[in-house]
């Protein structure tokens, strides 16, 4: 009932950039919160930022100052934009949204859906 596609990622240079999107398709009624997360080999999955419905924004403290999230409410989209990349980044980059949609005719249901993760790779 939730899609979620993920974009962007790759292979970066340390010092680069990297520009993550994430594309929500559903009977969506409202989108409350978004956030992108990732898991670093042999670690466990934690946040990289997250943006409410009135645009808060919280951001890990490994990635603060070097990143920027933001998001699209009339296409229903989510952005992750990332500079200067360290090889610490290096992590599979999930999108993560938690919403309301029309389930079945005449119900409404709440799903926290996540994508099916993007790699981004820093490496010389």
């Amino acid at each position: 009932q939730v899609q979620l596609v993920e974009s962007g990622g790759g292979l970066v240079q340390p010092g680069g950039s990297v520009r993550l999107s994430c594309e929500v398709s559903a009977s969506i009624i409202r989108i409350i919160e978004m956030g992108w997360y990732r898991r670093a080999p042999g670690k466990q999955r934690e946040l990289v930022a997250k943006i409410s419905s009135d645009g808060n924004t919280e951001y890990a403290d490994a990635v603060k100052g070097r990143s920027t999230i933001s998001r699209d409410n009339v296409n229903n989209t989510l952005s992750l934009q990332m500079y200067s990349l360290k090889p610490d980044d290096t992590a599979v980059y999930y999108c993560n949204v938690y919403l309301w949609i029309n389930s079945r005719p005449g119900y409404q249901a709440s799903r926290d859906a996540w994508g099916q993760g993007t790699q981004v790779t820093v490496s010389p």
